[in-house]
């Protein structure tokens, strides 16, 4: 019996178009330009080049654009219909100054701002069938409070709203990325905005379709400059494709 090759990976990648405060979106410029990229550095063996799609950052008047672009990565052709399907997003984080690798999506919509689209949504349930936004209280301890200083009241109020993991090992994404030397680190709060939103959807399409969802946040290009988050882009889809 001769050894098996590698397992067929389909990546689809997805970036933002400029929502306030952010006229150029990193992410539009490395999506608009990531498959001409890819394909002069060579694609990582078994992995196809998907979708390359910008979306408007907006919420709930853009998703069925978002469903459409999902589905038609989704129902791919024949030649690549047994292969692992991923989402990859990527989104601007303006006051990072490193990428963050989001393990998982909270089902909240508190919009800091507007979407392009004007909605602007505060506490709300993303997928209201999924669970509401709850309060619980909480007696303080020294084991649920991160402050060293005892607050004034010691019983307190938490939010508890449900949230989707990706099923990547991101630990093993972030370890592949530094020792190709980038500045990355794991983070489990993608935000309340559109990243987080689209994000929980595209988690939530994926348990469904048994296809996989991973999102990342890059900083701005005067924070790490264009060549670099190509590059590191380009490393990030030999981490995804060694994950699965």
């Amino acid at each position: 019996m001769g050894s098996e090759g590698p397992k067929p990976v389909t990546i689809n990648v997805t970036g933002f178009k400029k929502f306030q405060g952010v006229p150029e979106n990193p992410t539009e410029t490395i999506v608009n330009n990531l498959k001409s990229f890819v394909e002069k550095k060579g694609l990582p063996p078994g992995v196809t080049f998907g979708t390359c799609t910008v979306l408007e950052a907006a919420g709930d008047g853009a998703l069925p654009m978002l469903f459409k672009v999902m589905e038609s990565g989704i129902s791919s052709d024949g030649s690549t219909c047994d292969a692992q399907v991923v989402w990859l997003h990527l989104g601007v984080n303006s006051g990072a100054h490193k990428f963050a690798i989001e393990r998982q999506a909270v089902n909240e919509a508190t919009f800091r701002c507007p979407d392009e689209l004007g909605w602007r949504p505060q506490q709300l349930p993303i997928v209201p069938e999924d669970g509401k936004i709850s309060r619980t209280r909480q007696i303080y301890t020294r084991r649920n409070v991160v402050s060293c200083l005892r607050p004034l009241n010691p019983v307190f109020d938490i939010l508890v709203m449900p949230f989707l993991k990706t099923s990547f090992s991101t630990k093993a994404i972030l370890e592949f990325l530094k020792k190709k030397g980038y500045d990355v680190t794991l983070s489990d709060d993608a935000g309340r905005f559109v990243c987080n939103y689209v994000y929980y959807h595209s988690l939530r399409l994926a348990e469904q379709r048994g296809s996989r969802s991973l999102f990342v946040h890059v900083p701005p290009f005067s924070r790490i400059d264009e060549e670099t988050q190509m590059n590191f882009v380009a490393s990030l889809l030999e981490a995804i494709a060694s994950s699965c």
